[in-house]
């Protein structure tokens, strides 16, 4: 481990107090406990980048990835969880992605779509998580398809079912939990994207960016976050090593 200096302190918890945002809209990432505490593989980063700085954890949660880069302009944390974005790199430095997750999508047991490219029609509805990365990555890659935006992603399932629309985008989990659940829906095999999830600094923070970077890749190598997804139910998410 690196040693802990005054500038690294400065830029990750200046009152000595890590502020990280935690997004439960990516129930991959986080989700709540029995207790309704927050848990999960992001949760379980957050408290040991704390003990390595040896700081205290303050966890501001989100039920939105959009809403957390929108808090960055606040100053509402430090640290966050977030999917590497072209579009978010201007004002955040990531590190190397710990969790690899599919995006994909939700549409009705009948409808005539087998495959993600299917989806990229005219006249095609889609509803989306408003600043999701995958909301980010198909309004940049769509060449016909109309999206419609919810406000979390949650919402565009319920956007999807209530306006009638044709398919939900959104991380292959929490989909899949959903045509479990409810015989009408089935999810497309294949993905149009792979959501690289990484650890968020401002892009102010360039001391505590290259030890966030560090931390994240000793995470990698001990397994830390293999063990964190496996301890909060997520053994089919892919840590890279």
């Amino acid at each position: 481990m690196p040693p802990v200096t005054p500038a690294i302190l400065n830029d990750l918890a200046p009152d000595g107090i890590l502020r990280a945002a935690i997004n439960l809209g990516n129930p991959v990432l986080a989700q709540r406990g029995p207790d309704g505490e927050p848990q999960g593989v992001s949760v379980a980063l957050a408290r040991a980048l704390a003990e390595e700085l040896g700081v205290t954890l303050e966890m501001r949660t989100f039920d939105a990835a959009g809403k957390v880069f929108a808090a960055l302009e606040d100053n509402a944390w430090t640290v966050a969880f977030l999917a590497i974005e072209p579009v978010r790199e201007a004002q955040i430095h990531f590190s190397a992605p710990y969790v690899l997750i599919e995006g994909t999508y939700l549409v009705k047991k009948d409808a005539p779509f087998q495959h993600v490219e299917q989806l990229d029609q005219p006249g095609l509805r889609l509803a989306v998580g408003e600043g999701a990365a995958y909301d980010l990555y198909l309004s940049r890659t769509l060449q016909h398809a109309q999206l419609e935006r919810a406000g979390t992603s949650a919402g565009a399932v319920d956007l999807f079912i209530e306006q009638n629309l044709d398919a939900a985008a959104g991380v292959r989990q929490p989909l899949e939990k959903v045509a479990a659940a409810d015989s009408r829906f089935r999810v497309l095999n294949g993905a149009f994207t792979a959501i690289r999830q990484a650890m968020a600094v401002p892009k102010r923070c360039d001391n505590g960016a290259v030890f966030v970077s560090d931390f994240i890749q000793r995470c990698l190598r001990q397994d830390f976050v293999r063990a964190a997804l496996l301890a909060t139910g997520q053994p089919d998410v892919s840590a890279p090593r």
